[in-house]
């Protein structure tokens, strides 16, 4: 930040605490000159106006971004200002605080004393890493179908009697068909669980794959069977839930602002 961005938050913080009250930024910046009763035109650094229905009233507000404590000389050169050009109200915004003499001397001249800093570790006591706004709060609900396919058998139509073990692995068993071609049983299970989809939830399906002159095999024991098909029993499970989530929307604290003279003390965020 330098002291361009120190002005610009400045006005920002009194122009959005003032929309409630009904003042306004009249100016700010190198073109906000007010000329003075000694026909001396004064620069403001932001000026604001608020009305009680009758009169208008000013307040003259001076910005320093400076690495120490504002001294008296700087309240009186407020002071000075604000009565030259029948301001209503000084007040001295700073960055680093005041000292005694220039505290005494605000007290004397009504002159308000504002420190607006950045925030530092030691403004706040918990674990946090920085305090924080919360912006809002967000719930979400969410509806699940999960819809998962079961082979629940497997029965092998051969010549003889065979059995394949319950802890096969379908990617080490293959039918190799009369032209030669291996297909591991995994593919069968993938392609039969995608036709469990088209049925009823908990329908217990049946397909036969039926084959001519195929071979089984099972290459973890190099075992060969010669097979006339096998059989697939599957059914789809369906089930329904609802997840419930909430998510907290937080923004950091950036600045915090205290008002001397009239104890407000405000915090601001980096969005504002």
């Amino acid at each position: 930040m330098d002291w361009k961005e120190y002005e610009k938050i400045t006005r920002y913080v009194y122009e959005t605490l003032g929309n409630a009250a009904g003042t306004k930024i009249v100016g700010y910046g190198s073109t906000c000159k007010v000329k003075g009763k000694s026909g001396v035109f004064h620069q403001i650094d932001v000026l604001t106006s608020h009305s009680d229905g009758v009169h208008d009233y000013q307040t003259a507000i001076e910005c320093k971004y400076w690495g120490e404590k504002i001294n008296k000389e700087i309240v009186m050169k407020v002071a000075e200002i604000i009565e030259d050009s029948r301001i209503s109200k000084g007040v001295v915004v700073s960055k680093m605080g005041f000292t005694e003499d220039g505290i005494s001397y605000a007290k004397y001249k009504n002159i308000g004393l504002v420190e607006l800093r950045e925030i530092e570790k030691g403004d706040w006591q918990d674990q946090l890493e920085k305090p924080f706004f919360q912006v809002a709060l967000a719930s979400f609900s969410t509806f699940i179908e999960r819809r998962r396919p079961e082979i629940l058998n497997v029965k092998i139509d051969s010549a003889k009697d065979y059995h394949l073990s319950e802890k096969i692995n379908p990617i080490q068993i293959a039918v190799r068909h009369n032209s030669g071609e291996e297909v591991s049983l995994y593919q069968y299970f993938e392609a039969f669980k995608k036709i469990l989809h088209d049925y009823e939830p908990e329908k217990i399906v049946k397909k036969y794959y039926e084959f001519q002159d195929a071979i089984l095999i099972n290459r973890a024991t190099n075992e060969e069977t010669p097979i006339r098909g096998f059989i697939l029993l599957g059914k789809l499970t369906v089930d329904n839930f609802n997840v419930n989530r909430e998510i907290e929307i937080v923004d950091e604290v950036w600045l915090t602002m205290e008002s001397l003279f009239e104890g407000n003390s405000f915090s601001v965020s980096k969005w504002g």
